[in-house]
């Protein structure tokens, strides 16, 4: 069975673990088309090299980049004429034109195929984009959401076609492991990755650690727009010689980056229009071995379980406690360590998603059956 996933996602080298991983299984052969760059609010992605294994990575010219609804792909046709796949993976949300363009293709050439979801509010949208929607819920034979919330959503949207609930990236644990000596840093490191962005929190972790007692440092890996504020507020509050802005580095850099922090926070607030769809570097960071703080904004509670804190989004008071909680209390610590570890492998490991992504690429072809709508995770 030839599978092609057509990804934007899939041009970071980290995530193209997950091809590597549905390379493993016999019946497969993976290719993913993918974008030379992308480029957002939060800085510019650019085609990285993923692990060695049984899969291709194709890199095909987009037009609008950057556009999260109307980019596209101009030679795409041409290039599924060639492979001609036996299931067409969209790895992008139905309401986009880049979706709607794939899976015109795959019906007219009767290829199954699916798409993907993160969307967890009930947003209705102008034509275009509601009528790619609802020809998109036609089209495809199966949809996979990254949540269950966005499931609820895709449902109340009126998609009723096959549904699974399956993360769009699992973790690969061989890379994202533990350090194998405990850091030599003195202080304790509180550690955030991602887009510099007010929906992210960062201001608010700031003001959070700028509350705290002892050695401590505050290290912010990514780009984005609230750098510059970010800067002022550490100088207003006194604490710019214990903040350390990174900018953003390759997703193969980062399993080093978390294993340098003692804990990993992600302080999310929700917004008319966005709520945190899952925090990926949750699970990355527990996979690496570090304590996890998250606010309670959409998917992250979910994410973590009982595997970290979880405190109220937008209370600066209650996360300053949390983070001298884990500074302070050592067994705390080593209990979160063991329980993130434990979770990921039990939940969000590269394998545990690859098989559930397998399983819905037979049932596209009919080789197999899947509860509609079940949350496998």
């Amino acid at each position: 069975m030839h599978v092609v996933i057509l990804s934007k996602a899939l041009l970071l080298g980290a995530y193209q673990s997950k091809l590597a991983a549905l390379g493993t299984f016999p019946d497969l052969e993976v290719t993913a088309l993918v974008p030379p760059s992308w480029h957002d609010r939060r800085g510019r992605n650019v085609l990285g090299k993923g692990p060695s294994g049984a899969y291709h990575v194709q890199s095909i010219p987009i037009w609008l980049n950057g556009n999260y609804h109307l980019h596209f792909y101009p030679t795409l046709y041409r290039v599924l004429n060639r492979l001609r796949p036996d299931v067409l993976h969209v790895d992008e949300e139905p309401y986009n034109l880049a979706t709607w363009q794939a899976l015109a293709w795959a019906q007219r050439h009767n290829v199954p195929a699916c798409f993907f979801t993160w969307q967890n509010l009930l947003r209705r949208y102008p034509p275009p984009f509601h009528w790619f929607e609802h020809m998109n819920y036609r089209w495809a034979n199966y949809a996979i959401a990254g949540s269950e919330a966005a499931a609820q959503i895709l449902r109340a949207k009126g998609y009723s076609g096959a549904l699974q609930v399956i993360p769009q990236f699992g973790v690969d644990t061989d890379t994202f492991r533990p350090a194998t000596k405990p850091p030599q840093h003195k202080s304790f490191v509180i550690g955030y990755a991602g887009g510099l962005l007010p929906e992210k929190g960062v201001a608010l972790l700031l003001r959070a650690a700028a509350l705290l007692s002892g050695n401590w440092r505050l290290h912010f890996v990514g780009d984005g727009p609230e750098r510059r504020a970010l800067l002022t507020l550490a100088s207003q509050l006194g604490v710019a010689q214990r903040m350390q802005i990174t900018p953003r580095v390759p997703s193969t850099a980062m399993p080093a980056i978390y294993r340098g922090f003692d804990v990993l926070v992600l302080p999310s607030l929700t917004r008319p229009n966005w709520k945190e769809q899952f925090g990926r570097v949750l699970v990355e960071a527990m996979a690496a071995g570090v304590p996890v703080v998250g606010s309670d904004s959409g998917e992250i509670p979910n994410v973590i379980g009982a595997a970290g804190l979880i405190v109220p989004e937008g209370n600066v008071n209650a996360l300053a406690n949390a983070l001298a909680r884990v500074q302070n209390d050592a067994g705390l610590h080593a209990r979160l360590v063991r329980k993130g570890q434990a979770r990921v492998m039990a939940r969000f490991s590269q394998m545990r998603i690859a098989a559930s992504t397998h399983a819905v690429y037979r049932q596209c072809r009919g080789e197999a059956l899947l509860p509609s709508h079940e949350n496998a995770f």
